[in-house]
């Protein structure tokens, strides 16, 4: 597979690594949702989407919808509990992301799966993660994005104002409290020219 990402002109480095979790800002969507943004939290993001993208085992997937079957529009890669993650930077961004939201959340994000956004024309619909424990009770999904921007839209249940946040190169977003029950989110297509992107979920146990 051929990917053509254009570098961050902020991110000119090899060494990839996390940084401080301090900086992250909160912001209360409502209905007991919240997210949490942190941009540029991983230097070597340029580094990471390049290794990730060679060398993850992606998967094309092909899923049922109305009287047909149809091409997911994106890659797919999964990495369960115990599962050795295809670079030392997710085992650290992992272990910083169980640090930082022990308290609130209460157990440790065990989970990483992948989505390789190609180009515009991939994307994911609108949904939230309620396979299992996430339907019923408050949890946390915490994506890390590498690779060119792309909108990460959300939006409540039922309908509502749509919120808006562009990740990519680095870029960090925990979504929490309710927000997988009462919010839904997506990665529309896009006609503009997008380069490849690949985001990380990190889930705890029993969540999808």
């Amino acid at each position: 597979m051929t990917t053509h990402l254009q570098g961050s002109l902020f991110d000119q480095t090899d060494q990839v690594r996390v940084g401080p979790l301090d900086g992250i800002r909160r912001t209360v969507l409502g209905r007991g949702a919240w997210i949490d943004v942190l941009p540029g939290w991983l230097t070597g993001a340029d580094a990471l989407f390049a290794h990730l993208a060679a060398g993850v085992p992606w998967r094309a997937e092909r899923r049922a919808m109305y009287d047909q079957v149809v091409d997911v529009p994106r890659l797919l890669a999964f990495y369960g509990a115990g599962d050795p993650l295809p670079h030392p930077a997710l085992d650290e961004a992992r272990a910083a992301l169980s640090a930082r939201y022990a308290g609130e959340l209460g157990e440790p994000f065990t989970t990483a799966g992948l989505c390789h956004y190609r180009d515009g024309r991939d994307s994911v619909a609108w949904h939230g993660d309620r396979i299992g424990r996430g339907a019923r009770q408050d949890t946390m999904v915490a994506i890390l994005s590498v690779g060119a921007p792309r909108d990460l839209l959300l939006r409540p249940v039922g309908g509502g104002d749509t919120v808006r946040r562009p990740l990519g190169h680095g870029d960090l977003i925990v979504m929490g409290g309710s927000c997988q029950r009462t919010w839904e989110h997506c990665v529309p297509k896009t006609a503009r020219a997008v380069g490849p992107r690949i985001s990380v979920q990190f889930r705890p146990h029993g969540v999808r």
